[in-house]
């Protein structure tokens, strides 16, 4: 496994996620019926999250680069594959929110889509990058 490039795929895979949900930040407090600026006064995140998802994408991205490498993946197709695949456990997980808890499908959705682009993303690199 490349420790650089399970480095940089989480550095990327946070960068997306601040971009995704600076896209979606409106759609998901319009679902929530909340302020999209509700997680702190300046409308950011508090660093407390931003760091727990910089530490979550280190755990995914050597999860990712562990399996990867096990299976002997290679390649920018074989590892968007492999990262696709992989996704089914997050959506069904978000999905379980929608059918338990209430969670609105199109927030649920917003999350699944967040996790589908991570996880593309980290295969990616760390599938072509070894």
């Amino acid at each position: 496994m490349n420790i650089l490039a399970i480095l940089v795929a989480a550095v990327v895979a946070f960068v997306s996620s601040v971009v995704w949900y600076a896209v979606f930040g409106k759609a998901m407090a319009d679902l929530r019926g909340t302020d999209a600026a509700a997680g702190s006064d300046s409308g950011t995140p508090p660093i407390w999250a931003m760091l727990f998802v910089v530490a979550q994408s280190l755990v995914v991205g050597f999860m990712v680069a562990y399996f990867v490498s096990r299976l002997g993946i290679t390649g920018l197709a074989s590892a968007a594959g492999f990262g696709a695949l992989v996704w089914i456990f997050p959506a069904a997980i978000l999905l379980g929110s929608v059918v338990h808890e209430g969670v609105p499908l199109a927030l649920a959705g917003i999350h699944a889509g967040d996790w589908l682009v991570k996880l593309l993303l980290i295969a990616a690199i760390v599938g072509v990058w070894h």
